[in-house]
Parts: C-alpha cells; sequence; structure tokens
C-alpha cells in the first residue's frame, strides 16, 4: 500500500489479523491484557481527574478488554462493572465521571437486542464523558452503518489499526477522537484505505520549461444566467489548485458578469435558451473550446432542463478527455459509455436522484451507495460528506476523513470541482487526483484559519498556500 495510504480494516481483516498472532487462540488472553492496558491509559490520559469509572461490559471479548481496564483503573478510583447480562435486568450505573464503553466490538453487526439497547440509550442519557473499546457500541465497524441504538462515544480506543466504521458516517459521528493502539499484531494489507495529506506530493508544480497548457488546462463548462457563481468559484479553484490555462464555456447573456469576475479566465460564448440556460445546441461549441484542454469540468451553474440534460449526454458522447461531472451535470443523468476518465462528484441528495434512493438512505448506507454508484456508472464516483469516498471499477475504496464542518457552505462542491480538474489537467492518475483533491480542499479550508463564517471564496484563495506548506 502506498505510502499516503493508511489501512482501515473490516472485522474480517481484523479477525485474520488476530488469528494470524503466534499460538492462536492460546494468546487471546495476552492481546485482551493488551488491548484493556491502553483503555486504561487512555483514561489515565484523557481524564485524569475523574474518580468514579463505570464499565458497561459484555460477554465477548470486547467485555474482556474492558474488565482488565477495570482491573487496572481499581488502583486508584472507584470502578463499578456493569454487566450486560441478565439483559432483562435493570442496570445502575451510579453517578460516573467517566463510562467505558466494552459493549459489544467489532464483530457486531445488525441491530442491538433490546436489553443491549436500553443499556446503550442509558449510557448516552448520563451525558457523561465515554470511552468506547475498539469500537461504539451500536456501529458496525465495517461500514459505519447503525441499525438501532447506538453510544455516542468521546474518545474510541481501536486496537492495531483503524477500522472502516470509525471513519464512514454515520458510525465516524460515534467515534469522537480515535486514538490507535497498538496491541503487537503484525501489519497486514485492507481493501479499504485512509488518505493521507502526503497524496498532495504526487501533484506536479509548474516546472522549467511549461507552458501554461502543459502546466494544465482546464475547461469548465456552466455558469448559466442566475448561476455564474459556480463557474467562477470552479474556474478560480482550477488557477489556485496551480492549472496554467482556464476557460469557461458558458451562454452569452452571462458574459458580462464572467468578464467582470474573471480577469486571466478566456471565455467561450454557447448557445442559450430564453432563460439564459445552456442549450444541446452549445455541445458543438464546448468540444471546440476543449479542443488545445487537458480536462473539464462539467456541471458547475449549468442549469437543469432537458435540453441541458441532452447537452450533457452529447458531450460526455463526443469529448476524449478526463472529466469531471458535478452538480447539475448529474442530474437526470444515464449510464454512458467513455474510455477517457470520468468522476462523477454527487453528494447525497444528488447520488440518491442517481440511484433512486431518498437521500437518508444514502446517508445511512454510504460505503453500499458508492458500490451502487461504481456499478450503474462503470467510473469514478466521489461521494462527497465529512467523510469523502472514493470508488472506482475494480478498485477498493479511499476514505478522506477529517474534521472540517466549515465546508458545510454554498459553493464549496464547486471549488472541489476546480480543484480535481486542475489535478486532472496536470496528468494525475484520475482515482487519485479525486482523492487528492478531496484532501487538498479540506487542507485549504483549515489553511483560512476560520471555524466559522467560511465562504467558498476563502477557500479558494487558501489553496496556494495549502499546496506549498510542508507536509
Amino acid at each position: 500500500m502506498a505510502d499516503f495510504l493508511e489501512p482501515l480494516f473490516t472485522a474480517a481483516e481484523m479477525r485474520a489479523a488476530e488469528e494470524a498472532y503466534p499460538d492462536y487462540p492460546n494468546s487471546v488472553p495476552e492481546l485482551m491484557d493488551r488491548a484493556g492496558k491502553a483503555v486504561a491509559e487512555a483514561v489515565d490520559n484523557r481524564f485524569p481527574d475523574a474518580r468514579r469509572i463505570a464499565i458497561v461490559a459484555g460477554s465477548g471479548s470486547n467485555g474482556g478488554d474492558g474488565r482488565v481496564a477495570a482491573g487496572l483503573l481499581q488502583a486508584n478510583r472507584e470502578v463499578r462493572v456493569v454487566d450486560v447480562k441478565p439483559e432483562d435486568e435493570p442496570k445502575d450505573l451510579g453517578d460516573p465521571d467517566v463510562v467505558i464503553d466494552a459493549i459489544f466490538g467489532t464483530g457486531f453487526t445488525g441491530e442491538p437486542r433490546p436489553g443491549a439497547a436500553r443499556l446503550i440509550q442509558q449510557v448516552n442519557r448520563l451525558g457523561k464523558p465515554v470511552v468506547a473499546v475498539d469500537v461504539p457500541s451500536g456501529v458496525d465497524a465495517s461500514t459505519g452503518e447503525i441499525a438501532g441504538a447506538a453510544i455516542d462515544a468521546d474518545v474510541t480506543v481501536t486496537f492495531h489499526g483503524p477500522k472502516v466504521g470509525l471513519h464512514v458516517a454515520p458510525g465516524r459521528f460515534r467515534a469522537g477522537d480515535v486514538v490507535v493502539a497498538d496491541i503487537g499484531l503484525e501489519g497486514r494489507e485492507t481493501a479499504a484505505a485512509l488518505v493521507r495529506e502526503e497524496i498532495l506530493r504526487l501533484i506536479p508544480a509548474k516546472r522549467e520549461g511549461d507552458n501554461k497548457y502543459t502546466a494544465g488546462a482546464v475547461l469548465v463548462v456552466g455558469g448559466s444566467r442566475g448561476l455564474t457563481g459556480a463557474a467562477c468559484l470552479a474556474a478560480r479553484a482550477a488557477f489556485r489548485a496551480d492549472a496554467g490555462y482556464v476557460a469557461v464555456a458558458a451562454p452569452v447573456s452571462s458574459l458580462t458578469v464572467l468578464e467582470q469576475q474573471l480577469v486571466e479566465v478566456v471565455k467561450r460564448p454557447v448557445a442559450e435558451d430564453w432563460q439564459g440556460r445552456m442549450t444541446e445546441e452549445a455541445a458543438g461549441s464546448v468540444v471546440e473550446a476543449a479542443e488545445r484542454m487537458r480536462a473539464v469540468a462539467l456541471g458547475p451553474g449549468l442549469g437543469r432542463s432537458d435540453s441541458t440534460v441532452e447537452l450533457v449526454r452529447r458531450v460526455l458522447a463526443a469529448l476524449d478527455l478526463p472529466l469531471v461531472v458535478d452538480a447539475d451535470a448529474l442530474w437526470k443523468l444515464e449510464p454512458f459509455a467513455r474510455k477517457e476518465p470520468t468522476i462523477l462528484t454527487p453528494h447525497e441528495g444528488e447520488l440518491g436522484g442517481l440511484l433512486g434512493e431518498p437521500s437518508g438512505w444514502i446517508s445511512a448506507h454510504r460505503l453500499d451507495a458508492l458500490r451502487r454508484a461504481v456499478e450503474r456508472f462503470g467510473c469514478i464516483v466521489l461521494l462527497k460528506g465529512a467523510d469523502t469516498l472514493i470508488g472506482a471499477p475494480g478498485e477498493s475504496p479511499l476514505v478522506v476523513s477529517g474534521n472540517v464542518p466549515s465546508l458545510a457552505a454554498a459553493g464549496t462542491g464547486d471549488v472541489l470541482t476546480g480543484i480535481i480538474a486542475a489535478f486532472l489537467a496536470k496528468g494525475v492518475e484520475p482515482r487519485l487526483a479525486a482523492a487528492a483533491g478531496a484532501v487538498a480542499h479540506r487542507r485549504a479550508a483549515r489553511f483560512t484559519g476560520r471555524r466559522r463564517g467560511l465562504v467558498a471564496g476563502d477557500v479558494v484563495e487558501a489553496l496556494p498556500d495549502a499546496l506549498d506548506a510542508p507536509l
């Protein structure tokens, strides 16, 4: 696995790592001792003033880890161990300063039994800090899905390596801070991987001998009347992501706005309808405008009509360049056949439209939704969100994680489209260009220094510093 990728374990992969440990299963108590010690150390480090600890323990190995932690913590604290079983009896958690959740481990799937669900809800209602053992109980470690009650953890101490469900929503929203504890297992390859910021080393800077075209030439197709901001953001982002040349193909009536907003960008007027939306007759002009380009961003501010749907179909069929398809170009999109790379960048609502599912289903089954989209369209799909997921035919999923809630602002998706298009234009392998684009997008948002009031233009202006700063 590349050095910019960190393995993300499923339950099966974690079980295989444990079974490969010498003298397994006789060595299970040894592994459990190390795991319990890691949990106790996390409580010591994170909550040094906590005097009363409640440990809610199941009957499996996860509960065993919790009981080991209880034995270590009781030396200088008041420790109460609450057994899940029998489930039909009321449980007294006391008045703890911290709760350790050791109910279910990585092998859990589905919905908790009624008694366990009541105990999980009881823990959550306490409103006290919770340290989860390996994975918050109720979260599927392999997918991040939550079928019923689930622990709201402040800290999750996970063993050997991070689990998929700790970084993929909705599970990631229950994990809190994730601490990875080494318990002596050997490293292993995994299907899914977490993308590190070091992936940005793949993005070439302009080199001596480059001209504006070889440095990366991008065409943005969109900017219908009333929607010019989206095209402007995508174009500026492409330039700030170090493209050498950017053009915008937009309706004639939008040119006045674009000329004022985009000094460095070339404007290509195309056919429009009476509402200032691009029409299918614009396809020929778009193809002509793309002649010297190396990548195309299709969709920012395109508008929605039957004619724009036909325009997208024609452009997809006619262009032999890498394409990023976003925003309005995703509306009513049907499967297509292209030889050149295509990257779809939907959010949950857009992907729901593509798959015929409500957005709520997408948010609850993000990895499954990603797989279905890749299978349906046969191309790279980047599913936006707090956890950005990248899938491609025949490839395992990549996860771009990191807590950047300030990006929940209008226009930031258009910025991401422009970044990815610039990276494609520089010749970066398409799947990695998508992942690197998501990383650069988040890094730039952090570089703005804004926790509140961030707007998409702030991210654009922060991109050069984010790309230049040491990794």
